[in-house]
Parts: structure tokens; sequence; C-alpha cells
């Protein structure tokens, strides 16, 4: 179709002179635009459904780690909270 369009606009004056055969010709050329457009989305699509699940498990192996971080930080920051408290017990007896 996109052949017979270029060959009516190359070989003859109809595009330029009647409407009707350029409003066909522009409506051919805008669905095959469509069509190669959809063809990339559905191209690109493919592809991010293929690298998606990896990157999902990426991520969430990233936030188990950060998620253990956390733990481990938080039970230190406990740890210091406990000894400090001792070293001030300690601290007040020798002041007596």
């Amino acid at each position: 179709m996109i052949r017979l369009c270029a060959k009516i606009v190359v070989e003859t004056d109809l595009y330029e002179t009647d409407k009707e055969v350029q409003n066909l010709i522009d409506w051919v050329c805008l669905s095959e635009q469509i069509k190669e457009n959809n063809n990339t989305i559905r191209n690109l699509t493919g592809e991010y459904k293929k690298i998606e699940p990896d990157c999902r498990e990426g991520v969430r192996a990233q936030l188990e780690r950060m998620k253990e971080l956390c733990k481990e930080r938080n039970s230190l920051y406990e740890k210091q909270n406990d000894l400090k408290g001792q070293k001030w017990k300690i601290e007040k007896s020798l002041e007596r």
C-alpha cells in the first residue's frame, strides 16, 4: 500500500488535485506509522518483561540486606545504651 501511495504521489498530480486521494494517502501513511509504532511498543514491552524479573529480584535481595543491616545496627544501639548505662553506674559508684 505504501509503495502504491508513493507511486501515486510521484507519478501523478492526484495528491495535489484530489482532496479524497490526498486524505486516503495520508490515512494509509498514518496507519502504517501506527502499525510500526505498535510493533516497536510490543518489542519494547517484550524486552522489559524479560529484564524486569531479574531487576525485581535484585531489588528484593538488596531490601533484605538493608533490613538485616538495620536489625544489626539497632541491636548495636541497644548494646551501646546498655554499656553506657553500665558505665554510668560505675562512674556514679566511683564518685562516692
